[in-house]
């Protein structure tokens, strides 16, 4: 074992643990690529955990800490999750966001909301609801704040899309989008780069597929790469155009590029990670959440996420 070998996995421990060095998040860069590592305590987090999300200060979030309905934080450098906030009674969340004014956007599937949560507030306030929604599960958010929500009926293997904004008025509007073709059980999402293509997965057949946008409609689906029936979970995309997907019963996480050739698998420690998000520095740490133990790990990649780079407003 080298002397550099030694160093970063001392460095590794360290930022790992108790001692909040200033300078971990300098020494990200010297850490080895696509090589994850734990950094939360096992049972931290519920079945449930989901829904990592990264906010302006670094600070991950994820939701399902300690019991259902919570999202839990994870400070930078921290060694352990806090408690951040409680939804209503009888809401769980599934994914969080946010915008580039930093307000935190929740999916409740168990009570059909998106929640807001505005910066320095104490509580998350109802931002659209609808009988309509068989959940939401997954949140992209694009750059003029559009969220499209993800919401799979599991049962009937199948789903739909939403496309949720503000109108003139402020008003918040949301619609399911047309769609030229019959939809899988809709989960995992996130738009390309330049904001015109949004990527769906279908966690049944294990396929992902692309649409343009064009308002209300998706149009020209075409099929991108098709992984085992019930094997992928949440995708994120990186500033490359990239997307990272997922494996959920396979302990990975599979890059995909966008004409669907698989870039590389990266293994991980546990062996059902739900979702990710990127974060960092640099945007090129990305956190996992493990269904299976109940924590989080992450891992360095060689690419920006794509919602990194918008919100620090580097990116469309």
């Amino acid at each position: 074992m080298t002397r550099a070998t030694t160093f970063r996995k001392v460095l590794s421990r360290l930022c790992e643990g108790a001692l909040v060095l200033a300078w971990c998040g300098a020494a990200q860069a010297d850490e080895p690529l696509f090589a994850s590592r734990r950094i939360t305590p096992p049972g931290e987090y519920t079945f449930g955990i989901e829904g990592p999300a990264v906010d302006a200060s670094g600070a991950l979030f994820v939701v399902n800490f300690g019991k259902p309905g919570t999202i839990g934080r994870l400070a930078p450098g921290a060694p352990q999750s806090e408690l951040f906030a409680t939804l209503p009674e009888g809401s769980v969340g599934n994914a969080i966001r946010f915008d580039r004014a930093g307000t935190m956007l929740v999916a409740d599937y168990k009570r059909h909301t998106i929640f807001a949560l505005a910066p320095g507030a104490s509580a998350p306030e109802a931002l659209f609801t609808s009988d309509r929604f068989n959940q939401p599960n997954d949140l992209a958010i694009a750059a003029d704040g559009t969220l499209y929500a993800s919401d799979p009926n599991w049962k009937g293997r199948s789903g739909q899309i939403w496309r949720i904004a503000r109108a003139a008025d402020g008003s918040v509007r949301g619609e399911v989008m047309t769609a030229p073709r019959a939809m899988g059980t809709t989960n995992g999402i996130d738009l390309s780069p330049d904001g015109r293509t949004l990527y769906v997965g279908e966690s049944g057949t294990g396929q992902i597929w692309a649409y343009d946008l064009d308002g209300n409609a998706l149009s020209n689906a075409r099929l991108v790469t098709t992984f085992a029936p019930d094997t992928i979970d949440g995708l994120r995309t990186d500033a490359a155009g990239r997307l990272l997907v997922a494996r959920i019963l396979k302990g990975a996480i599979a890059i995909v590029s966008p004409d669907g050739k698989m870039v590389r698998e990266i293994a991980l420690q546990g062996p059902e990670p739900t979702n990710l998000a990127f974060g960092g520095d640099d945007g090129r740490t990305v956190f996992v959440t493990q269904r299976k133990g109940g924590y989080v790990e992450s891992f360095r990649t060689d690419r920006e996420g794509r919602e990194h780079c918008l919100l620090a407003g580097r990116c469309r």
